[in-house]
């Protein structure tokens, strides 16, 4: 994966039909790519986790291919409008986006939208991915998530979680965790992540999935305590700290996931140029390192990966919506 003089000869022999199977813009457009900038679309507002990941590969897929590789932020919709402008731009490898599990697995259940996630898009390779942290108020008496699962069966919907609102990743990942537990707790939701935690700070509600690196710094002065996490093995940020599937909570498992990703009927050449740089970077320590300071972990993938993958969470998130029956606002 990842010559005998016959088979050279054979793949000589092949050039002449091969050379007539393919149009010919399409091959040159491929050879020389690529020859101007590059548009890395960004569906959420400059400042954010997704923009500071976009900007950082922007900036190293620009060094790699030799041609300025800028972001665009179309921010509108909840990730969507600048998902969608990418879904029907031409598919030429000069505009791509940075996919994120929200957009791409989770919000096409809401609601309907003009794009598929699963067919609109080439997909190219994971980039990153980060995980959730389930955190209490202090006071909150489960010392244990099967405590909190106990007093949640002993008083059907009277404990509440916090959400950065209905049908956020936080909230999504929440009604995944009720679903596996056979428990109901109220949700409340507020407009985004930062007012959800500081609302259990606050112990104005009991508990949220929060960001595992924003959430740490709470845990470590006193001011939230950790339950578990949603990575399928114990993060080294928090060692101590189990997880849902270690506790027995079956398919408790969320990332925060993200993808590069081209318009459906970008040549397959341009595709695995991409993919190869993509792959690299995954594996430079450098980069890995400035992205494990975001609170992220980089990753790789082939497109083949990427495309199965986005299936699986496409499913996964859809299910949960469908059985927690989830609305949009």
């Amino acid at each position: 994966m990842r010559r005998n003089v016959l088979r050279l000869v054979g793949a000589a022999l092949c050039l002449p039909c091969l050379s007539l199977s393919l149009p010919f813009p399409a091959f040159s457009q491929a050879a020389d790519y690529p020859n101007k900038p590059i548009r890395l679309v960004i569906p959420y507002p400059p400042g954010g986790g997704n923009d500071t990941l976009g900007r950082i590969v922007a900036q190293r897929l620009s060094t790699a291919l030799g041609q300025q590789v800028f972001v665009d932020n179309k921010a509108g919709a909840g990730g969507n409008l600048g998902t969608e402008q990418v879904a029907h731009a031409k598919p030429d490898g000069y505009t791509l986006t940075l996919g994120f599990v929200a957009n791409m697995a989770m919000t096409p259940h809401l609601g309907k939208l003009n794009y598929d996630p699963i067919k609109d898009f080439a997909p190219i390779s994971m980039v990153a991915q980060g995980y959730q942290i389930l955190v209490v108020n202090p006071s909150f008496p489960a010392k244990t998530v099967p405590e909190l699962v106990t007093m949640a069966k002993a008083k059907p919907g009277t404990l509440n979680f916090a959400s950065g609102g209905n049908g956020s990743p936080l909230h999504l990942v929440a009604e995944l965790f009720k679903l596996s537990a056979g428990v109901d707790m109220m949700h409340i939701p507020y407009k985004g992540s930062t007012p959800a935690a500081a609302a259990v700070i606050s112990g104005e509600t009991q508990m949220v999935f929060g960001g595992v690196v924003s959430s740490l710094p709470f845990v470590k002065s006193g001011r939230l305590r950790a339950l578990a996490v949603t990575s399928p093995t114990r993060i080294d940020a928090a060692p101590d700290v189990p997880t849902m599937v270690e506790l027995g909570y079956k398919g408790v498992e969320a990332s925060s996931w993200y993808g590069l990703f081209a318009p459906a009927g970008t040549p397959p050449a341009i595709i695995a140029r991409l993919n190869r740089e993509m792959v690299a970077l995954g594996k430079n320590p450098e980069h890995r390192e400035q992205l494990d300071k975001q609170g992220q972990e980089a990753v790789h993938s082939t497109p083949e990966e990427l495309a199965a993958y986005v299936k699986s969470e496409f499913d996964k998130w859809g299910n949960v919506i469908k059985t927690a029956k989830i609305q949009a606002d």
